[in-house]
């Protein structure tokens, strides 16, 4: 059945959400309080599975406002505003930030958001883990003991653009493999890595001195002045920074020393970076340092650091810590939760009578483990939604569809019951890095006065360079993301042959990931030699020309939390096909030819026969309407894609978590 049908069923539930600042604390669900084995204990609920709808599911979408319930949203109260009027101390916990550490789109929100936040006057602070030697932060020489198992961490800094990037060094952190896991599977040690991280993110505050950033100077500064290079400091970082300035006017001087005492002219070279390192260290010495106070809003994101909710109001607010302080549950995918042997919880350091908020216990068809333990395990994840003052995902979709069994992976119960503090907030895109007019890796760049010929030249050289006709008028179709059957990479090569058999279309494919689905990559090329291209692999340059090369642009996928291709294809003038499911629905609307509306086609048979009529009508649309393709174009490259928007719904997510008191104090 549609998900979009499904999700109809449970619209009287989804529209029952109060606001924030109007529910009674008592009145909260899964309270954890002490009183051992009398504990309050959230356990797994499963909600019921909707009944049987007698309509087809397919691609009407009329209705669909009616379908899809928007209980998730969030409105502005006070929009358009350039610096927030209530200033916040902000900390995000991750597990991965771009540029340093990267596996998804997590990485790509922690390095966008913050510098949106930053902008509007916040003070924001992101800590990662350090996996390798990064090039830029500096060690602040701080060193801080944290349980579990008496590790000792350091923090490395560095401040860009106004924000303080943090990150926790720690041996258990740097691997020749992935982040997460190598060729042999997962790494064993994730909980200890992870529990550490969100310890270290909670003591970090306390510990570290760190520069004032510019827009909190009084009169505030732009973080990010116009000609200053991406990924420059706006500011030298603490302590280190300090130090490493003076060790080169040191060795500086001592050059100056030596060349005097031998009656040899100085260098007006060696003169001139003597004087530079004085002036930066004496603007070092100007700006003022400062620890955060304890009134921080963190945000914790995904089951890597979804223990910082926990430790604050288990390790901290009973002695008075951080009872000012607030907590947002960040969601980018419910899929993976943190699941760990129920023993594991004793190594945690947390009170004996919090194992309920922990505690997991699977229904029989979902145990893995041994029969002695009866499907009963700690779930990261679990706790950090029962404990967090709010829930955020990254759209409104999303948000709805992990309050039903076919989006929650078993968290559906206590979500929906948590439904009152659940909102989504849909991701925005570096729009300097994926801009048509600036991108270096076109041949051609065009803006939405002369995209038609800067696509078609860009579509031409892209056929040339993958050794397709050159044609600049045949449909080009492109996919971009990983192979595997969450991003229906699947659903597409069932669909490929019947697509490009009955039309005159060419179709690129960029991904890499199950290897079954790669081989269908290379099948699929030999099978369509003149019209079908498979990269087995990722390539960025390759990612932005297909994406400006590119008429319509396939995203199949059968969940996805937000999706950012979408919104880089419709930057780019590309017009997505996409299923209508989480973000996708959120940021696809369809083609309306009456009201001349949309931006795209979306599809809720999930699989390739709806797959395959969604593409039939945009081609339709392409071959015998082309004004009509031109406008969606031009309707997706003028669509605001940037983070201001989110910020500001961030913000007021902010605003609702200090109307009440914090959860479980």
């Amino acid at each position: 059945m549609a998900l979009s049908s499904r999700l109809h069923q449970g619209k009287a539930v989804a529209g029952t959400r109060r606001a924030a600042n109007t529910v009674p604390i008592a009145s909260r669900p899964c309270r954890v309080l002490p009183g051992g084995s009398k504990a309050v204990k959230a356990q797994a609920v499963f909600a019921p599975a909707a009944a049987a709808l007698t309509a087809v599911p397919g691609l009407s979408n009329s209705g669909d406002k009616d379908v899809h319930g928007t209980a998730g949203a969030v409105t502005v109260e006070n929009p358009g505003l350039k610096r927030a009027d209530v200033l916040r101390n902000i900390i995000f916990v991750t597990s991965e930030v771009a540029p340093w550490s990267k596996t998804g789109g997590l990485a790509d929100v922690l390095g966008s958001l913050p510098f949106a936040l930053a902008e509007r006057g916040h003070r924001v602070m992101v800590v990662a883990p350090r996996y390798q030697e990064y090039d830029g932060p500096i060690d602040t020489g701080v060193r801080v003991k944290l349980e579990p198992g008496n590790a000792e961490v350091g923090y490395f800094h560095q401040q860009i653009k106004g924000v303080d990037f943090v990150f926790v060094d720690h041996p258990s952190y740097p691997r020749p493999g992935g982040l997460y896991a190598d060729v042999n599977g997962v790494y064993g040690d994730n909980q200890f890595r992870f529990t550490l991280l969100s310890l270290a993110a909670t003591e970090a505050p306390f510990f570290l001195e760190l520069p004032v950033p510019p827009q909190q100077w009084d009169p505030p500064q732009n973080p990010n002045p116009k000609g200053s290079p991406s990924g420059s400091p706006s500011n030298g970082a603490a302590n280190g920074a300090a130090a490493a300035a003076a060790e080169a006017l040191a060795a500086a001087e001592s050059l100056e020393a030596a060349a005097a005492a031998a009656d040899i002219d100085v260098p007006a070279s060696v003169a001139e970076a003597v004087a530079a390192v004085q002036r930066e260290l004496r603007q070092e010495e100007e700006v003022p340092r400062t620890k955060y106070t304890q009134d921080i809003v963190f945000v914790a994101n995904d089951w890597h650091a979804s223990l910082v909710p926990v430790y604050l109001a288990a390790k901290y607010r009973p002695h008075g810590v951080y009872t000012n302080a607030r907590c947002i549950m960040a969601i980018h995918n419910l899929r993976h939760q943190g699941v760990f042997p129920p023993g594991s919880f004793y190594e945690l350091g947390l009170p004996p009578h919090w194992y309920g908020c922990l505690e997991w216990q699977y229904p029989p068809h979902q145990r893995q483990g041994s029969w002695a333990e009866e499907g009963r395990s700690v779930n990261h994840m679990k706790a950090g939604l029962t404990t967090a003052d709010r829930i955020v995902t990254v759209s409104a979709g999303y948000a709805e569809e992990i309050k039903t069994y076919l989006g929650g992976w078993g968290m559906e119960g206590i979500i929906s019951s948590r439904g009152f503090v659940l909102n989504g907030v849909v991701n925005g895109i570096d729009t300097d890095e994926w801009n048509p007019a600036t991108d270096p890796h076109l041949p051609a760049n065009y803006d939405t006065t002369d995209f038609v010929k800067g696509k078609a030249r860009c579509k031409m050289e892209l056929q040339r360079e993958l050794g397709l006709p050159v044609n600049e008028h045949i449909p080009l179709i492109a996919f971009i993301g990983r192979l595997d059957p969450q991003k229906g990479a699947d659903i597409l090569l069932g669909a490929a042959p019947e697509l490009l058999r009955h039309n005159s279309v060419q179709l690129v494919c960029l991904g890499s990931g199950n290897k079954d689905l790669e081989d269908g990559l290379r099948w699929l090329e030999g099978e369509f030699r003149d019209r079908a291209r498979g990269w087995v692999g990722f390539n960025v340059p390759l990612s932005h020309r297909l994406t400006a090369a590119a008429d319509i642009l396939l995203m199949p996928s059968r969940f996805e939390p937000c999706g950012l291709n979408q919104l880089y294809a419709m930057r780019y003038g590309a017009v997505p096909v996409a299923h209508k499911t989480g973000g996708l629905r959120d940021t696809v609307t369809d083609f309306d030819p009456w009201r001349q509306e949309g931006t795209g086609w979306t599809y809720t048979q999930c699989d390739s026969q709806g797959l395959v009529q969604a593409v039939g009508l945009a081609l339709l649309t392409y071959h015998n309407h082309k004004d009509d393709f031109r406008k969606l174009q031009l309707r997706g490259m003028n669509r605001p894609t940037s983070w201001d928007a989110a910020a500001q719904q961030y913000e007021q997510i902010f605003t609702w978590a200090m109307a009440d008191a914090a959860y479980c104090r």
